[in-house]
């Protein structure tokens, strides 16, 4: 009944999968060790097509799930019942949260009990079919971005899912049999209307009778009735049970259905904490029965178990590649990561390396999972596969080198709770804070690390039970500890506000570092790479004076859009490669890839290897084209854009990543691990965002710097605070300090409320 809008698909394949081919899977994967109850691999369900990004059961959505999925990939279509009894796929039982109805009929809002709960919004049994012409389908979920909500996705029948798009699988969804019947509407008369037109392979339900009351129509047949678990202490309308209590009588249930669909935590269950508990039973129960059992609520942008490390594959992984069972299918907002979790990184060899590229290059070690630059982190770092390990390098007021995130102790240590009176604003590092060298490294080792929390404003924390784990270390330390793991290739030391200590503090950072790495041994072998990192050509320039076979990394700090041949041959003067920033290589418009930039391609062609930051695990860091999937976006970097390493938070992602075997597939590479490309998601979208203005280009200018100064002496005098410092006011008589401190300490309220959070 309607013209759809598909054309604009195609140019977002032709954008974004370049080498886009017929849906196929991985040839190298084993069937044979799936812990199903057929042997087979397990299905991904697409829940309303590729709802996670597009509004849930649009064309685009479903066309989307089907061409970057499985060969299998099974569509998901909730049923609902319109007022003249036709089936549409839409994801809840009211209209208004999904789709621009309450605009069009703003004065037909109507309010009805639910399993006894009253709802008030506008309902399909309200509407006959050729009313909702016009309605437009938009995101549900407010998380998610809202810029397809006016591309016209108007409203599906099941007819016309199955027909125009004949999916490998159909699934149909009936979620409220009994208020249709209140609304003399027979959901049982359209489901078996529609199986005599169209094939529908699962019929799902949450409700007994509405199974019961199919199941002798559907058994000759291969579609499958599936029993719905919903919150294990709601009530089962039918029986008037808890969904907890069927679940202990299986047997009960296999005389009405062929499999069952749980909520993840039936499985997997969390503790207060977000913390995973030890499995249950139920699979291995429903197997016994011979029951599938399949697996919902996945999704990659909400947050699940901590155990994960915001890594959607792993947890996908502990549900079908485990040591003791594999569910049967899973029901995913994402289809994208449950088909490569299936296809490409189930059953991999543990003692597989994989292939060397890219260089996996940890940032303060595993600090996705651990406080940064503690020696959890650097053995986690080495646990997770990283082949570099990092120092970004601070000094102590007594001149020991170690190794922390940032020279302001506040960002990274618990520094605010016991050194207040050490608080000073530094122009010169454009901060105020309590800064390394005004401790001894005594009292550094006094304080407790702090793990990063990137995205606390979006409320995603990381590993909040090791938020104070871990030991600093200082650099003769952490080169020891890399120099003894044998999996470590090399490390890299960060320098940076060089300058300043030398000049301000009379610290000299780089001869601390050049004669660490000569006592331990680092200047004359050739089995570990040392690679000293800067944004300060300065720092390069007097590196190299010292003629050591070091490989000398410069760090370009902006993003940028081009870089100009002449600064890359005078960059060749004093650096070996190059790290820039992700949006360096892609550039970004309100979160979406707009353009690829040639950044990488020109550095290489002057035989600089490139290596780009930073990657984190967290959805929030990823471009909406990345499918808030870690693995899509590391992919399009090291496939589509060719770079030779990444600087990570989560070093075991990354690891991960480059060992799955559709890496090696060549031509046969599935479409789930074909790069995205810029540009392809807003194609799809009929409204733009605006311009904005474009990245500066690299310039000789731009990498110039003074020479580097001449460490000058302290004075004995100076406490700490070096010139240019404004110290703490003196101490009232009551012990308070003044009007300065207070300031700052309503900040670090701030702080700690964040730090303390958990």
């Amino acid at each position: 009944m309607f013209n759809f809008k598909v054309p604009t698909l195609c140019i977002f394949f032709l954008l974004c999968l370049p080498l886009f081919s017929a849906a196929q899977r991985s040839p190298s994967n084993n069937t044979s060790l799936w812990k199903t109850l057929s042997g087979d691999p397990p299905l991904a369900i697409a829940r309303g097509g590729f709802s996670g990004l597009l509004p849930d059961s649009s064309m685009n959505a479903y066309n989307l799930a089907l061409l970057i999925g499985l060969p299998d990939m099974v569509l998901w279509c909730d049923v609902q019942l319109t007022s003249d009894g036709a089936g549409i796929c839409f994801p809840e039982l009211t209209l208004n949260n999904g789709s621009d109805i309450g605009r069009l009929f703003n004065e037909s809002s109507k309010t009805y009990l639910v399993n006894g709960v009253s709802r008030t919004g506008w309902f399909s049994v309200d509407f006959t079919l050729d009313a909702l012409t016009n309605v437009t389908l938009t995101q549900g979920v407010f998380s998610r971005s809202n810029l397809f909500d006016r591309s016209f996705f108007q409203i599906l029948t099941v007819e016309e899912v199955a027909r125009q798009l004949k999916p490998p699988g159909l699934w149909l969804n009936i979620q409220h049999d009994a208020f249709f019947n209140q609304h003399n509407l027979s959901m049982r008369s359209f489901v078996i209307s529609a199986s005599r037109s169209v094939i529908v392979n699962y019929i799902s339900s949450p409700e007994v009778n509405f199974l019961r009351s199919i199941v002798t129509r559907f058994k000759p047949s291969p579609t499958k009735l599936i029993f719905r678990f919903l919150g294990q202490s709601e009530i089962e309308p039918s029986t008037n049970q808890t969904y907890g209590s069927l679940l202990k009588n299986l047997t009960f249930v296999k005389t009405f259905a062929s499999g069952i669909l749980v909520p993840k935590t039936y499985i997997w269950p969390l503790d207060k904490d977000l913390y995973l508990e030890p499995h249950t039973s139920v699979v291995l129960d429903a197997h016994k029965e011979g029951l599938e059992i399949f697996a919902s609520d996945f999704a990659n942008d909400i947050p699940f178990a901590y155990d994960y490390n915001y890594d959607p594959v792993s947890e996908y992984l502990n549900f079908i590649d485990n040591d003791n069972f594999s569910v049967d299918g899973v029901l995913s907002d994402f289809p994208i990561t449950p088909s490569e979790a299936i296809d490409c990184f189930s059953h991999m060899d543990k003692n597989n390396s994989g292939p060397a590229i890219p260089l996996v290059i940890s940032h303060e070690g595993s600090s996705g999972e651990y406080p940064g630059c503690t020696d959890l982190a650097y053995k986690q770092a080495i646990s997770d596969g990283a082949d570099v390990l990092d120092c970004p390098v601070q000094m102590s007021k007594d001149g020991t080198p170690f190794c922390l995130g940032s020279i302001n102790l506040i960002d990274r240590t618990t520094a605010a709770q016991s050194f207040s009176n050490l608080v000073v604003t530094i122009p010169e590092l454009n901060s105020d804070g309590i800064f390394s060298f005004s401790l001894d490294w005594s009292d550094i080792q006094t304080l407790k690390p702090v793990i990063s929390n990137p995205y606390s404003d979006a409320t995603l924390y990381r590993n909040p039970r090791n938020k104070n784990a871990g030991s600093f270390v200082a650099l003769s330390d952490f080169l020891a500890l890399a120099n003894n793991a044998t999996s470590i290739s090399g490390v890299v030391i960060r320098i940076e506000n060089a300058s300043y200590l030398a000049e301000k503090q009379g610290l000299g950072v780089i001869d601390a570092v050049v004669d660490a790495l000569s006592k331990a041994g680092y200047n004359n072998q050739t089995r570990k790479k040392v690679m000293l990192q800067s944004s300060n050509s300065a720092v390069l320039i007097k590196l190299k004076e010292e003629k050591n076979n070091y490989e000398l990394v410069y760090e370009v700090e902006e993003d940028i859009r081009d870089v100009l041949n002449s600064t890359i041959l005078d960059i060749t003067k004093f650096a070996n490669s190059l790290v820039i920033n992700k949006n360096s290589v892609y550039s970004k418009n309100f979160g979406f890839l707009t353009n690829v930039t040639d950044v990488v391609s020109k550095l290489q062609a002057f035989k600089l290897p490139v290596y780009v930051k930073l990657f984190q695990n967290e959805f929030f860091s990823q471009a909406w084209d990345f499918f808030s999937d870690a693995y899509v976006e590391l992919n399009s970097f090291v496939v589509g854009s060719g770079v030779d390493g990444v600087i990570t938070d989560f070093p075991g992602t990354a690891n991960r990543y480059r060992r799955n075997r559709c890496l090696t597939l060549g031509k046969d590479t599935p479409n789930y691990m074909t790069p995205v490309g810029p540009g392809g998601l807003l194609s799809l979208s009929l409204t733009q965002p605006p311009a904005i203005a474009p990245n500066p280009v690299l310039e000789v200018a731009d990498v110039t710097e003074p020479p580097f100064p001449s460490v000058v002496t302290k004075p004995d005098s100076d406490n700490g605070t070096g010139d240019g410092a404004t110290a703490p006011p003196p101490k009232q008589p009551n012990g308070q300090a003044k009007v300065v401190v207070g300031i700052f300490l309503s900040n670090l309220a701030i702080l700690l409320s964040s730090v303390l959070l958990f």
